[in-house]
């Protein structure tokens, strides 16, 4: 079969994606040349050589981390120390700190928004380059759950509701980050959709939803990306956690789809040593003390498993080693010469942000609706939310531009990323107002107005402050000195040289800070342990915090934040001093810090804040206004209770919109939030958590220098209460997901609720496509479709499948069965053809199928099925989005 990814063998201005879509791809492909596979081979002979040298208690020890990031090293046998390192936007490294930036893409949801496993495999291509200089060996990234309820709080971390779309988009970037010559750790298998109570919550899942949705992008994966490692979840599915389901990890993903890598646990999720091993873990993490190593050890000399069993997971732990060149006589998987390299990672994030943003309506103001159609403007029409009609008010015209008012809290401090472990810290972060400035010319004047501010926490220290840290021994000698980014001090898993859990006793950041405003300067700080602020000479602040909530992480992650009001003077340095003495200086046995120190300029009142908003925005030529949700809001380790934007964002863009009908709406939010506001202005633009280069891409995008080439990947509910499936509250532990196989867009086309806000697959260009023919055969389609407007667009040519007989089989009213992205200049046509897969022709028939409880059931104890192809006529869509559908032809399945 042609590679998807060899864009010679696509068609002209077609994107490589379409190829991927099918099914009977073999999931050998990155070995198909005989090079590949004599590499293989001699790889194997190695890993077998390795494994014949080792005594019992050095192969336990290998299925166990010996700190929070690294296996260990057996220089016997040539064995590096594997390193590990949180994803997906970045790569953190072993620090997890400034003092260490990272590149930083835009998030999951995003890269999902462009409908393009190309652009997927070229960040995988970037974050393999960012891994091998940061020493990391494995990427613990793609997350690839489901968007099954909007309340997910890790949404934002996953890619879309439906799972062609996202097993499409994350084969793309495992094969990007493993031709870097890097592993990947596919997560989380499976179920964990949902945050509340994740460590202990037990999904209870049908047959036919768990195979045709949950696991669906887990076994895209496998057979068309072959990734080098698998993350189990923290919760059950079915009555077993995890990391012991026998029954999924090695029937299902060993047996039935051939996956040869390495299961890791999710970090604290394997809980019995002798169940774990016998489910299908691997590598029990982090260490030093597990389930495995020792305890491992010992139940093998107990008789408790065999030594053989123990084997097999070494075995695959020495594959992953020896493929990312860890192990001495082992070709790696991608030789040194082979890695992709030189990559761009701020130009890359800049060009995937605009490829990523979605322009949710695009209307003309009202000055433009009464305007005569001959007297539109000709440079850069837009076209307006519905096909056919007037230009609308994007793009911005910037020559024409004399007064811009940029509006909200997130407009200047920008909201690029997701909390939790997706955090990294990137070297430099451009904000919306910075590159509105920085792109507009010098003559438009760009006026700020903060609004309303939607933070419930202080922001770190940053503007205005030179900083350093300190760390400090009991005696009070220097371990180490580090520059520090800001006021943000997060290290998990590894310390400064020199600096050990052992002797540092405490931490101080350290500088001065310069005011710009004279008043009451708010000043905050967290951390879990003893926390000493020191402002201008006067200590401010010494109190010991302590933790809150019951998950582990939470502390640590979320610490309780404390505020305090100090008069400064504009212009006049200060010293500022924050002393931390840990509770611990680690997580079980792991170096572990986190503490802050915020701060946030006088503020006046809110109400003085929105009015000021409002005159700035009366007095612009245009208004834009950028919303966004908080790390309170969407993070990881809980889930969202509403969909509200947080804070008095909904009075805000209300008002400004009453005050200056050319009001544009940017939404920094990594997943749905409810827009009641939405047909009061004329554009809405969704930019995710769109990354470090925001404020770049987002001023390419407003002034018309690049197309939003977004569409959704999700539906997005106009109120929560609309929503097919809200649950995410287990009931005695216990998740009854009850909806089957009706989630998403599957589940608002059978809904008696009103429609969504936004449908699956909606997004508009600033050009309008005409689709012209399409021809189907049982395998394929191909359609044919011409850019009718004046500029050069990209469109995503969606392929849906809709039972001509629904009552057949109970089944959604349609479903996505292909995509392809094409670009085209001003009147040209462009044709793609499309695998139609069999997979989009078949459901799960399960013996099973009758007991919901029982149906997929831990330990292979309860299921056994089989895909089943459903003949009969179908009709094939082709469309601009699930709601917006071109051309329609027949087919038949048999």
């Amino acid at each position: 079969m042609t590679d998807p990814f060899d864009r010679t063998a696509a068609p002209e201005h077609a994107s490589e994606q379409a190829a991927v879509l099918s099914s009977e791809a073999s999931p050998g492909r990155q070995a198909e040349h005989a090079g590949d596979r004599d590499r293989d081979r001699e790889r194997e002979r190695a890993v077998d050589r390795a494994l014949a040298a080792l005594d019992l208690d050095t192969k336990t020890r290998l299925l166990s981390g010996q700190d929070m990031w690294t296996l260990p090293a057996v220089p016997e046998i040539g064995l590096k120390s594997l390193v590990m390192s949180d994803g997906p936007i970045g790569v953190r490294g072993r620090h997890w700190s400034a003092a260490d930036p990272s590149v930083a893409l835009p998030s999951p949801t995003a890269l999902a928004a462009t409908w393009d496993p190309e652009l997927a495999r070229r960040a995988g291509h970037l974050l393999a380059q960012e891994a091998r200089r940061k020493g990391v060996h494995v990427l613990l990234a793609p997350t690839v759950n489901l968007h099954r309820s909007p309340l997910g709080g890790r949404h934002f971390e996953s890619y879309s509701e439906d799972p062609l779309l996202t097993g499409a988009i994350g084969a793309g970037y495992v094969r990007g980050v493993q031709e870097g010559g890097v592993g990947t750790t596919v997560k989380h298998f499976v179920g964990n959709d949902a945050e509340t109570d994740r460590f202990t919550v037990d999904n209870r899942i049908a047959a036919r939803p768990l195979h045709e949705l949950y696991l669906a992008p887990f076994e895209h994966i496998v057979r068309h990306a072959r990734p080098w490692g698998i993350m189990t979840a923290y919760n059950q599915v079915n009555g077993s956690t995890m990391t012991e389901h026998r029954h999924l990890v090695r029937e299902v993903l060993r047996g039935a789809w051939g996956f040869d890598g390495c299961n890791v646990s999710d970090w604290t999720a394997a809980r019995h040593t002798v169940r774990a091993l016998r489910g299908g873990l691997d590598v029990a993490m982090p260490g030093p003390r597990t389930v495995y190593g020792a305890p491992l050890a010992e139940a093998v000399r107990a008789g408790e498993v065999s030594e053989a069993e123990v084997d097999d997971a070494v075995r695959r732990v020495l594959r992953l080693a020896a493929r990312t060149g860890c192990l001495r006589g082992a070709p790696a998987a991608v030789a040194p010469d082979e890695v992709p390299g030189g990559i761009d990672g701020p130009a890359l994030a800049r060009d995937l942000a605009c490829r990523a943003f979605v322009l949710l309506r695009n209307e003309p103001t009202q000055e433009a609706a009464t305007r005569p159609a001959d007297d539109a403007p000709t440079a850069a029409p837009a076209r307006p939310e519905g096909r056919g009609g007037r230009p609308g008010i994007l793009p911005l015209d910037p020559t024409a531009l004399r007064k811009v008012a940029v509006i909200g809290a997130v407009a200047r401090d920008a909201r690029v990323l997701g909390g939790g472990s997706a955090t990294v810290f990137p070297a430099r972060i451009v904000s919306p107002l910075e590159g509105l400035r920085a792109a507009l010319p010098a003559e438009t004047e760009v006026t700020f107005a903060l609004g309303a501010d939607p933070r419930i926490r202080i922001p770190q220290a940053r503007d205005g402050f030179t900083l350093r840290a300190r760390y400090l021994a009991e005696d009070g000698r220097l371990l180490a000195e580090t520059p520090q980014f800001d006021g943000m001090m997060h290290a998990i898993g590894s310390l400064p040289e020199g600096v050990t859990p052992h002797h540092l006793h405490a931490v101080e950041l350290t500088g001065t800070f310069t005011p710009q405003t004279t008043g009451s300067h708010t000043f905050a700080v967290s951390g879990t342990g003893a926390l000493r602020l020191t402002v201008g000479g006067t200590v401010v602040f010494d109190e010991y915090c302590a933790p809150a909530g019951s998950d582990p992480f939470e502390g640590l992650l979320n610490p309780v934040e404390r505020r305090l009001s100090v008069p400064l003077t504009a212009h006049e340095p200060t010293e500022v001093t924050l002393r931390y003495v840990p509770r611990s200086t680690s997580l079980g046995e792991t170096a572990a810090l986190n503490f802050t120190l915020g701060h946030r300029e006088p503020q006046r009142d809110p109400d003085a804040e929105l009015d000021e908003a409002v005159r700035v925005a009366a007095e612009a030529d245009v208004a834009i206004v950028v919303v966004a949700t908080t790390n309170e809001v969407e993070s990881e380790g809980f889930d969202r209770t509403d969909l509200r934007l947080p804070g008095r964002q909904d009075e805000l863009v209300t008002r400004v919109a009453a005050a200056n009908p050319r009001t544009v709406v940017v939404v920094n939010a990594g997943s749905p939030v409810e827009l009641p506001w939405r047909e009061q202005v004329p554009a809405v633009l969704l930019t995710w958590f769109p990354g470090q280069e925001a404020g770049g891409a987002l001023a390419d995008v407003l002034l018309g220098a690049r197309e939003p080439g977004g569409r959704l990947p999700t539906t997005w509910p106009a109120r929560l209460e609309d929503a097919p499936v809200s649950g995410v509250t287990p009931t005695e532990g216990r998740l009854e997901y009850a909806e089957g196989v009706f989630i998403g867009y599957r589940a608002w086309h059978r809904s008696p609720a009103p429609a969504p806000a936004y449908a699956f697959g909606h997004g508009l260009g600033y050009t309008d496509w005409e689709y012209e023919s399409l021809d189907t055969t049982p395998d394929s389609v191909r359609v044919r479709l011409r850019n009718a407007g004046r500029r050069t667009g990209r469109e995503i040519v969606q392929i849906y499948l809709a039972p001509k007989d629904p009552a057949a089989v109970e089944r959604p009213a349609r479903w996505l069965a292909g995509f392809a992205a094409v670009e085209a200049g001003p009147g040209e046509s462009v044709e793609v053809e499309i695998p139609l897969p069999a997979r989009a022709f078949e459901i799960w028939s399960s013996a099973s199928e009758g007991s919901e409880a029982d149906a997929g059931a831990a330990h292979g104890s309860g299921q056994t099925g089989h895909w089943q192809r459903v003949q009969g006529d179908y009709i094939v869509e082709a469309a601009h989005s699930l709601t917006d559908r071109r051309l329609t032809a027949e087919v038949t399945a048999v």
